[in-house]
């Protein structure tokens, strides 16, 4: 007679976890594969039925189907399997970050991968392959500010109250100047490298034009910019380009202006008192002209239009500048501000990053 595997046992919990993987399109082949091989066992099907339907061999049928039998679903897991021992593991990531807070070989102002990889005595591809996973990029360079004023958190939370709760019915304007933008002339076009890249080159020689100096003003409910170009950036200047800006505001309307700590910017209280108290001036920190958000847009300015220009005249770099604001204009929406936690900030550990 034929002989016949004996029947499975199964909790109702079981089977349902075997459904579940037997559907899944996220766990791996061969879980759901050894899933469906029990699940047809478990409907009394012979091995050699479940093997030809689910197209595996019949050994395979009887491991996994004795493996259930014994340790139910831990039965279906793979088993420690021998091989080498890991080479590099937890002890070598921390080995690798403990050395880059160690000073550098000397004659090197940083650490990069391959010195790293000389002290541990290891593979350079292994100590890259710890920094990738850790987000380290040790040629990468970035520069920060650190404002020594001894009344940063207050004016810093004076100003960003202003982008994220402002007065109802108030005009928030962000304002300063972008002194000297030069006029230059260079030749400039793409080029194929010797690794057969394709980049953008720019001639090492160049002329210059003559410069300008841009005053602009954001209003921050509405992402909008005004501009005015002047020969120089004295307080009169400044006061023009304020009265430029506010001569379309309605009487009795109130203005807040965001300013940085430029000396044109100040001693303007003779100014001030012609509006009867309407304008308030709001200065951002010492060192701290980034929470001024027409930075931002000065920053987009230097990305798209000037960096990379030539400009055979200021006329010509007047116009350019124009026609980046005036289609900055027609698509313009405020900036969101967003809150991060960062240690060691001044300003109770938080600070604010604008994005648009």
């Amino acid at each position: 007679m034929p002989r016949h595997a004996p029947e499975l046992e199964c909790s109702v919990e079981d089977k349902a976890s075997l459904v579940t993987l037997a559907k899944s399109r996220t766990e791996k082949a061969y879980t759901v594969e050894r899933a469906r091989i029990i699940l047809a066992c478990l409907e009394g099907k012979e091995i050699q039925q479940v093997a030809r339907e689910l197209s595996v061999s019949l050994a395979t049928v009887s491991k996994w189907r004795q493996r259930f039998a014994l340790w139910g679903l831990r039965g279906l897991r793979d088993q420690p399997r021998p091989g080498k021992p890991v080479t590099y593991d937890a002890a070598f990531r921390k080995r690798v970050l403990t050395t880059l807070e160690e000073p550098p070989p000397p004659g090197m102002s940083h650490w990069d991968g391959p010195a790293v990889a000389e002290r541990l005595d290891a593979s350079v591809h292994a100590v890259w392959r710890v920094l990738r996973r850790e987000g380290i990029y040790l040629q990468r360079r970035r520069s920060w500010c650190v404002s020594t004023d001894k009344e940063f958190a207050p004016k810093a939370a004076d100003v960003v109250g202003l982008y994220l709760n402002p007065p109802v019915n108030a005009l928030v304007l962000s304002v300063d100047e972008k002194p000297s933008i030069q006029a230059i002339e260079r030749a400039s076009g793409y080029v194929e490298t010797d690794s057969g890249k394709v980049v953008r080159g720019l001639k090492s020689t160049y002329k210059r034009h003559g410069t300008l100096n841009l005053f602009a003003a954001l209003e921050v409910g509405t992402g909008q910019v005004k501009t005015k170009f002047t020969e120089y950036k004295k307080r009169e200047d400044f006061r023009s380009f304020l009265d430029d800006v506010l001569a379309d505001q309605p009487q009795g309307k109130e203005i807040h202006v965001i300013l940085d700590n430029y000396s044109p910017h100040k001693g303007n209280d003779d100014w001030l008192a012609k509006f009867e108290g309407r304008v308030q001036f709001h200065f951002t920190p010492t060192s701290a002209s980034w929470l001024n958000q027409i930075e931002i847009v000065f920053s987009l300015l230097q990305r798209k239009t000037l960096n990379g220009g030539s400009f055979k005249t200021k006329d010509q770099l007047r116009e350019a500048i124009e026609a980046f604001f005036k289609k900055h204009n027609e698509h313009a929406k405020p900036f969101r501000g967003r809150k991060r936690e960062v240690k060691g900030s001044q300003l109770q550990n938080t600070i604010v990053t604008l994005r648009n």
